[in-house]
Order: C-alpha cells, then sequence, then structure tokens
C-alpha cells in the first residue's frame, strides 16, 4: 500500500448533496414516518477529516450507512468524483465498496468471533485486489498489521478476536477497511465503545492513515472535543438537519448556534461540574412528527414565534481559521426584524 501523492489533496472526492433517509413505521394504518435525515448536504475531501457531531438520535449513524450505500436513500445524491456513485446492482456496489469503507461503533461485534484474523483480512484482500496466495499473501497481511501498528504480524495474525483488546479489535476493523484501498473512510463512533485509555491511540491512528495515505475522513463522534482534536472541520447535526458548520477550532471554542453552545458546555470539565448540570429544557423532539420551524425551538431559550413557524437555512456567521466560511441554521444572524435575540446561553438557562 503506497502513500498518494499530495497534489490531490482537498480535491472532493465524495459529495452528498440534500440527503433525506425517511423510515415508514411498521403498522397497516399509518404512513407516519421517521424523517431520520432532513436536507442534509456536504462535502468530503481528500486528506481531510470532517466530524460529524451530535447527541444520539440526531441522524449521525444513518448518515454514515446512506454513504456506505447500506440502505437506500429517499433523497438526494451521493457524487464520487462528482459522478452519479448510487450503486445498482452488487457489481456497482462492489466496485463502490472498493473506494468507500466503513469503520463500525462495536468491534466487539464488527467481527466474526469463529474467524482469525488471517481469515477476516484474507478474505477482505482477495475480494478487493484479487486472488493472493504465497508470499505475497503473506506480505499483504503484515502490511496491512503494519499499518495499524499491530506488530509484530505473526504475534496477532492468527488470534481470534475474543484473544483481543477492545482498541485491538477496532485495529484489526481498520486493517479489514484499508485492505480495499479506499478513498474514504466512513468511521462511525470507533472509539465510543473503548476505554479511555486507549481512544487516543485509535485517534491518532487515523489521523496518521489521513496523513500518508491521504484519505478522506468521516468522523462521528458524540464527542466535540475529540472533533476539536481530531478534525479539520465540524458539522453539528440535531434531529435530522445541520445546525453549524465550520472549522473545528472555531466551532469548539465560538460555537454559534445555541444548540452548538450546549454541546460544549456538556463536554467533561472536572472543574465545572455546576454548569454541566444545566442543559436544554425539554427532551430531543419526535422524529415522527418534528417540529414545526427550527426544530431545536422547543429547548431553545431564545425561541421566538419566528422560529416556531419557519425553518432557518445555513446562514454565514462569519470565517474561521484559514479564512474558512462558517455557517449557522439560526434566526438569531439573519437581518429579519422578527429574528431572536441571542445572548449568553448559560445566562438564559439559568
Amino acid at each position: 500500500m503506497t502513500p498518494r501523492s499530495r497534489p490531490d489533496d482537498d480535491e472532493v472526492v465524495l459529495r452528498a448533496v440534500d440527503l433525506k433517509k425517511h423510515f415508514k413505521l411498521r403498522g397497516i394504518r399509518t404512513r407516519d414516518v421517521v424523517h431520520a435525515v432532513d436536507g442534509v448536504s456536504f462535502e468530503l475531501r481528500r486528506g481531510r477529516v470532517l466530524a460529524l457531531v451530535g447527541e444520539s438520535g440526531s441522524g449521525k449513524s444513518t448518515i454514515a450507512r446512506l454513504l456506505a450505500q447500506l440502505m437506500p436513500l429517499t433523497d438526494g445524491q451521493l457524487l464520487l468524483h462528482g459522478q452519479d456513485a448510487r450503486a445498482r446492482g452488487r457489481r456497482a456496489f462492489r466496485r463502490y465498496v472498493g473506494r468507500v469503507q466503513m469503520i463500525f461503533q462495536d468491534p466487539f461485534g464488527s467481527l466474526n468471533p469463529i474467524n482469525t484474523v488471517r481469515y477476516t483480512l484474507t478474505r477482505s484482500l482477495r475480494i478487493h485486489r484479487g486472488n493472493l496466495r504465497g508470499g505475497d499473501l503473506e506480505q499483504a497481511l503484515a502490511d496491512l498489521l503494519e499499518r495499524v501498528r499491530l506488530t509484530p504480524a505473526e504475534r496477532y495474525v492468527d488470534k481470534f478476536p475474543h484473544e483481543l483488546s477492545g482498541g485491538q479489535r477496532q485495529r484489526v476493523a481498520i486493517a479489514r477497511a484499508l485492505a480495499a484501498e479506499p478513498e474514504v473512510l466512513l468511521a462511525d463512533e470507533p472509539i465510543s465503545m473503548l476505554d479511555v485509555s486507549i481512544r487516543l491511540g485509535i485517534l491518532n491512528l487515523l489521523q496518521d492513515l489521513r496523513d500518508r495515505l491521504h484519505i478522506a475522513i468521516l468522523y462521528i463522534t458524540h464527542d466535540i472535543a475529540s472533533a476539536r482534536y481530531f478534525a479539520d472541520r465540524t458539522m453539528v447535526m440535531y434531529a435530522g438537519r445541520i445546525v453549524e458548520s465550520g472549522d473545528s477550532e472555531s466551532v469548539t471554542q465560538d460555537p454559534k448556534h445555541p444548540y452548538t453552545q450546549l454541546l460544549v458546555r456538556s463536554a467533561p470539565d472536572p472543574d465545572d461540574l455546576e454548569a454541566r448540570a444545566h442543559g436544554a429544557r425539554g427532551e430531543a423532539p419526535s422524529l415522527v412528527r418534528p417540529p414545526s420551524g427550527c426544530r431545536f425551538n422547543p429547548r431553545c431559550p431564545f425561541a421566538t414565534e419566528l422560529c416556531r413557524t419557519e425553518a432557518p437555512p445555513l446562514l454565514p456567521v462569519g470565517t474561521g481559521a484559514g479564512g474558512e466560511p462558517r455557517e449557522a441554521a439560526c434566526w438569531g444572524y439573519s437581518d429579519r426584524p422578527d429574528r431572536p435575540v441571542l445572548s449568553d446561553i448559560a445566562e438564559a438557562l439559568a
């Protein structure tokens, strides 16, 4: 596996355009649907990490599965290098997954417990690189394990998943994805089920892969602090919609949307336990019958009648590091006379 050259860095590899996913509720007499994802657009660029942050149930993992084409879109487009990427048929799907690979959240469930590391990686290598045998296969296995820092390879290659730690299992899952030599990695909360002591090692590994192989990475997490550490850009998702986007440093240090401000305040801080005890009022909305207007309005201390009746678009809210544009879906940044007046979120919730 050879590193890709730098000239194409920042090239748009995969583009999502107005993605929608609605799940039909079971039942003969209902036409209700769950609005899991509603009109989400973004770009994944070579050599860069985009973080998708939000609380449980916001639609983050659904986005990952849509991009991996593990479920069909309700509406919208997936463009790979500008071309329609919807896989129609098994051959088209196999070509697609050779370029877009997914790393699942649960390293304990994503590996078959009855198969050794050798079998798991060999199967992936043969699917994506042909029928390797003998010395070529052994070298490819060793290269993959070295790439994910499981060395020496002979110590791990014939082990079963139950003989590995959680972090080692996740490294094997990453190696399986790398066997395809992908251009895009979809990392769906890859550290959330690991011990705190080994999470940083996995993020450092993914960062190394980004830098060495110039892969585009979508990093899905509920931990906005890790997004600041790992990602170049961050998008914040709430109830199926994007509410803020920008460079990670600016989004985490100077959040604009009230929901993002609450996420930042809820990040672990042992010196500020009292402030963390305050949260948004109410609960996350039903996605079967989502609120009209801004979906955050029932929990927002600044909401006005405008927020309850009209959904705000992503509005420009200045620039961040490197002059990158920032956006927030909040009427408080519009020039409408009936816009809400934003203030300090902590004081508003006190």
